[in-house]
C-alpha cells in the first residue's frame, strides 16, 4: 500500500507542478506588457502577412514580451486568422489578449491630413506631398478624374473646387486616388438637398455655385462676411456687371504659371477666360475649394443691395452700394490708409 500512497503523492506533485507553470504560462498572457522605450510603439502589417510574421514584428516592437507568450495568446483567442494588415499604434502597456483583439479589430492608425478652405488642386498637392503620404504628381493626376463630379457637372474637366477642404483621418499607405475619392464624398455631403434646391432658385447650375463660393473663400475669411460678398457678386451677375475679382486674376496667373505673389495693374490685362476684369460673368469653372459656409453664403447671399467692397487691411472689409461711397472707402482705406503708414515710418526731421 505504500507504493500506492507514493504514486498519488506523485500525481498530485505532477499536477501541481502543471499547473503552476501552466498559470505561469497563462498569467504571462494576461499580465500587461510595455517593452518599448519610446512614447509609442507602431507595428506595420502587410496584407497576407500570417500569425508568425505577426507575432515576430510585435515582439521586436516591443509590444509582446516574446513568441510564445503571442502563441499561447492566439490559440487561448482563437483569432489566428481573424488578424487584419495596417499599421497599428501602441502607447501603453498591453497583455497579449488585447493586442490579439486590437489587431483582430482591425482598429489601425490613422494619420491626419488637413487641406485648409480655398486651396487649389496645385496647393493641395503640395501639402499632400508636404504631410508625407505621397508624391504631389500622384494626387495632381487623381484629381484630373472629372468622372468622380460628372453627376452633378458634367462639363468639370477636372476637380478644382469639388475637393472638400477638411481634416481627414487616414491610415498610411492610402493612396492619392483614395484621398481624391474621399474628399470628393465630403463635397456632395457637404452640398446637401437644401443648397442645390437654393442654388436652383437662384438659376444657379452647381459648377456656377461652386465658382461663386470659391471667389466668396478667396475674398474674406471672415464668417459675418461670406454672405454679403456673395450678395456683391450675385447682385453684379444680375445687371450684367463685371465681377472684377482679383483671385480671379491670380488663379489664371498661377494656371500660366507667371504668379510670383503679387499682382500689378498691367496684369489685370491678362487674356484669360478666368480674368474677370476682361470677361463679364463667373470665371468658367471653380478657382479654389470652398467650405461649407462659403458654399451657404454664394446659395442664400444677403439681402443687400451692395456692389462693391474694399479691404479694411485687417481681414475685413467695408461694403458699398454705389460707386461714389465705393470710391471714397477706397481713398480712406487705401489711398489715405497706406499714406498715413508711409508718413509714420518716415523719420522725423
Amino acid at each position: 500500500m505504500r507504493w500506492i500512497k507514493r504514486l498519488f503523492f506523485l500525481a498530485v506533485f505532477a499536477a501541481l507542478v502543471l499547473g503552476a507553470g501552466g498559470w505561469w504560462l497563462y498569467s504571462g498572457v494576461i499580465e500587461p506588457y510595455r517593452g518599448y522605450g519610446a512614447a509609442e510603439a507602431f507595428v506595420d502589417i502587410p496584407p497576407g502577412a500570417g500569425p508568425g510574421t505577426i507575432g515576430t514584428r510585435l515582439v521586436e516592437a516591443g509590444v509582446v514580451r516574446d513568441a510564445r507568450t503571442w502563441q499561447i495568446a492566439l490559440w487561448i483567442s482563437g483569432r489566428s486568422r481573424s488578424l487584419r494588415a495596417g499599421e497599428y499604434r501602441f502607447d501603453a502597456p498591453m497583455h497579449a489578449l488585447d493586442v490579439i483583439d486590437k489587431i483582430a479589430r482591425g482598429d489601425v492608425y490613422r494619420r491626419r491630413l488637413t487641406f485648409r478652405e480655398g486651396l487649389t488642386i496645385a496647393e493641395m498637392a503640395q501639402v499632400f506631398e508636404e504631410r508625407g503620404f505621397g508624391k504631389a504628381d500622384e494626387f495632381r493626376q487623381a484629381a484630373q478624374n472629372a468622372s468622380l463630379i460628372n453627376d452633378l457637372d458634367p462639363d468639370a474637366s477636372d476637380l478644382e473646387g469639388y475637393l472638400f477642404p477638411e481634416t481627414y483621418a487616414l491610415p498610411r499607405g492610402t493612396s492619392a486616388a483614395a484621398v481624391v475619392a474621399q474628399m470628393v464624398s465630403g463635397f456632395k455631403n457637404a452640398l446637401t438637398p437644401d443648397l442645390r434646391a437654393a442654388a436652383a432658385t437662384a438659376g444657379l447650375t452647381t459648377r456656377q455655385l461652386v465658382a461663386l463660393a470659391s471667389l466668396v473663400e478667396k475674398e474674406t475669411g471672415t464668417p459675418a462676411e461670406r454672405p454679403l460678398v456673395a450678395a456683391v457678386y450675385s447682385n453684379r451677375l444680375k445687371i450684367g456687371m463685371p465681377m472684377q475679382a482679383d483671385p480671379t486674376v491670380i488663379y489664371a496667373m498661377q494656371k500660366a504659371g507667371t504668379y510670383n505673389g503679387n499682382l500689378r495693374r498691367d496684369d489685370l490685362q491678362l487674356d484669360s477666360p478666368y480674368n474677370t476684369y476682361k470677361y463679364a460673368g463667373l470665371p468658367p469653372g471653380p478657382i479654389a475649394a470652398p467650405g461649407k459656409a462659403s458654399l451657404e453664403a454664394a446659395a442664400k447671399p444677403a439681402d443687400v443691395d451692395y456692389l462693391y467692397f474694399v479691404s479694411r487691411n485687417d481681414g475685413s472689409h467695408v461694403f458699398a452700394s454705389t460707386l461714389d461711397e465705393h470710391n471714397r472707402n477706397v481713398f480712406t482705406w487705401q489711398i489715405d490708409y497706406f499714406r498715413k503708414q508711409r508718413q509714420q515710418k518716415s523719420p522725423s526731421r
